[in-house]
Order: structure tokens, then C-alpha cells, then sequence
């Protein structure tokens, strides 16, 4: 089979709520790692096969196909299409799969990914209860066979988060020191100037503004749990911001013709799930099926990236599979950087692919819960 590469990625920085890109429509946002990544890249947008776009809550300023619109909103040529596809939080992970199968294929040559989320546009409230009126992530309770088969109980990321954390024997402390270290790590990159390299600036923002340096464990514990009698608090779950990434993923012929030169190789890709119920412990299975068919070991990867949705969720991933924190969200995760839902595969993926390039690493392995129960693996080897 035919080599899908990674020829750049771009992202824009993660603006928090109410902050710096919260007046900045939607398309704009989509639009602007678009236009960074043709200039980065110098390729002529013309040979562009297709534009494939992770976005949630298609609703709004974000509906109507947004993949297709935040191209021509970038001023790129009309006769290059766009599609707009939603795997929940893996939206973005998926557009960089079926961008590379469509390389690897021989379809296609040139395919740009990547997703985009305004979520102060379109806020979770919002999107819930315009397009999930049986509650929080519960749009199927109504329907018979569901009932049929999970009952009537409610499906909810909170639960979820607190039922891994139990079932992992997870403490809030731990969680808390958990999320302690995302914000320093995070604080740490960004002084460090590592996040420099594949931030574009957009509205004078040039750096994420979503972490808190001051985030301790001490003001951690006065937070109160979201759910009455639990311990999932809102500073140790990912936070809502708004977020653009975008890559360029190239076959062999597109390399070889217009003479660019990839940063990584696609490895292996794949996407499994687990039981919607629990649903975000999908990254355990999804991981171990992942490096079975890719014959691979923990030991083999170098870095690894699982989205911080809740603590709960990369911290029992980890003690699952035995991956070192040191290993994992070396420049922190979502906790701190936010999760803009349907970029934040493309972010992960950005972020993966320069702090390899940063430590010399070879593989990366990215993993993500997703709703439904689902989690896409890609693994990616740096080139050069």
C-alpha cells in the first residue's frame, strides 16, 4: 500500500471563554490555520483534491458544511471541495484518517484535514439542548431499541469520568495533582517557546490562553464537584475554548512532484469503541487493538498524546497500558490547552508531531475519547 505523509500542521491558539477569539466567527476561525498552512507549506492551493473538516454542533454559524465554507472564506480556489464530518471529539483524528486513506489509496493526492470549534459561538448548552432534547449526550435514549438494550439510565461524560475513577480507584487528589501538572507542563512549553513553532497567531493572540500557571492542588480542592456526591470538578476536566488546526497529507507521487519535504509518515491508523455507557474508556481497547496490528509495543512509542477530557480518563488509559506520565502530554493536555471538540485531533496531532521533532523521538501515538464510546489511534513516525 501507498505511504500517506504529513507535509506541515498548523493550529491556531486555543482562546478561552469569553476571551480573545470569542467574537470570531466560526468560518474566520476555520479559515485562518487554512490560509497558515498554503502559506507554510508554499503548495499551490489549486491542487488541492478535497478539504476534509472535523466539526461538532454543526449548528448556528458553524452549520452548512464548514469544511467547504472556511475555504473559500480563506479566499483558496472554488473548485476544491470540503466536507464536514463529526466523530464527536475524535472529528478531526477522523478527517486526518480519511484524509491519509484517500493518499494511500491512489484516489487522491493532496488532502488537507483538520477541524475547527467555536464553542463560544455555539456553547454545549446550546448545542445540547438544540440538537439533544433527552438531555446531556442522550440524543438516542428515546428510542426503543436503545431502551431495549442500555435501559433508560442516563448517558452523561460526568458519570462516565466518575465511574472510570472508580472503577480505576482514582482519587480526587490524585486527579487534582493530575491536572496540577497539565497547566505546569503547559505553562513550562509555552515559556519555553515550544508551542511557538506550530502556533499562528490569530487577533494578537500568539499563545493559549486557556492555562492557568497558578492552578495548585490546594485551590483545586475548594472547587465543588459537578455532580451532587462526586468528585469530578470542572479543574479537572478539559476546558471549553475555541480552537482551528489544520495538516497537509501527502501520497508518495505528491512528494515526489511537487518536491516537498514531510516532517512524519502515517503509521498506522485505526478506530474502535467500547461500551456507550462508560463511554470514554474506548482509548483502552482502541490502543491495545492499534499496536497489536501495527505489532508494536508501549515500549516502541516515544511520546504518546490522549486528550485530557477528564483526569479520570488518560489516568486510568495509563495505568491500563502502562504508559509513563513522562511519556504522555509532555506539553500538557486539555485541562490546561482546552478542547475545541472538533480540533482538537488535529491539535493533539500537531502538537505530537513538534515535540517529537523537539526530543528526537520516532513514533507518536495519539488517542482520544469519543462519544459513543468510540477512540480513534493514529501512530506517526518522524521523518528527518
Amino acid at each position: 500500500m501507498a505511504e500517506a505523509y504529513i507535509v506541515d500542521a498548523v493550529r491556531a491558539p486555543t482562546g478561552r471563554k469569553k476571551g480573545s477569539l470569542a467574537a470570531v466567527h466560526p468560518a474566520d476561525l476555520a479559515a485562518h490555520p487554512l490560509k497558515a498552512l498554503i502559506a507554510r507549506t508554499g503548495i499551490d492551493p489549486a491542487l488541492v483534491d478535497d478539504v476534509i473538516w472535523g466539526c461538532c454542533d454543526t449548528i448556528g454559524p458553524q452549520a452548512g458544511d464548514i469544511g467547504r465554507t472556511a475555504w473559500l472564506v480563506a479566499g483558496l480556489p472554488e473548485h476544491v471541495p470540503g466536507v464536514t464530518i463529526d466523530r464527536q471529539c475524535g472529528s478531526s483524528q477522523q478527517a486526518i484518517h480519511f484524509a491519509a486513506q484517500g493518499v494511500m489509496s491512489g484516489t487522491q493526492d493532496l488532502v488537507v484535514a483538520g477541524g475547527s470549534q467555536a464553542m463560544n459561538a455555539i456553547p454545549i448548552s446550546a448545542a445540547m439542548f438544540a440538537g439533544q432534547p433527552y438531555g446531556f449526550d442522550s440524543p438516542f435514549v428515546g428510542a426503543k431499541g436503545w431502551v431495549a438494550r442500555y435501559g433508560t439510565e442516563e448517558v452523561n461524560q460526568i458519570k462516565s469520568a466518575e465511574m472510570i475513577a472508580a472503577k480505576w480507584q482514582i482519587s480526587r487528589e490524585a486527579m487534582e495533582a493530575f491536572a496540577t501538572a497539565s497547566h505546569a507542563r503547559a505553562q513550562a512549553a509555552t515559556d519555553k517557546g515550544w508551542f511557538a513553532a506550530e502556533i499562528a497567531p490569530l487577533e494578537g493572540l500568539a499563545h493559549d490562553e486557556t492555562i492557568r500557571p497558578t492552578t495548585s492542588p490546594e485551590g483545586l480542592a475548594q472547587l465543588k464537584p459537578v455532580r451532587e456526591g462526586g468528585i469530578i470538578t470542572a479543574g479537572m476536566s478539559s476546558q471549553n475554548c475555541d480552537g482551528a488546526a489544520a495538516l497537509l497529507i501527502a501520497g508518495e507521487a505528491a512528494v515526489k512532484a511537487h518536491r516537498l519535504t514531510p516532517r512524519a509518515r502515517i503509521h498506522h491508523l485505526s478506530v474502535r469503541a467500547d461500551n456507550p455507557i462508560w463511554m470514554l474508556t474506548g482509548p483502552i481497547p482502541a490502543t491495545r487493538y492499534a499496536l497489536e496490528k501495527a505489532g508494536m509495543s508501549i515500549d516502541d512509542i516515544d511520546l504518546f498524546e490522549c486528550n485530557e477530557a477528564f483526569a479520570s480518563v488518560p489516568m486510568a488509559w495509563m495505568q491500563e497500558l502502562g504508559v509513563p506520565h513522562e511519556k504522555m502530554n509532555v506539553q500538557g493536555g486539555g485541562i490546561a490547552l482546552g478542547h475545541p471538540i472538533g480540533a482538537t485531533g488535529a491539535r493533539l496531532m500537531t502538537t505530537l508531531l513538534n515535540a517529537l521533532e523537539r526530543t528526537g523521538g520516532r513514533y507518536g501515538l495519539q488517542t482520544m475519547c469519543e462519544g459513543g464510546g468510540q477512540a480513534n489511534v493514529t501512530i506517526i513516525e518522524r521523518l528527518g
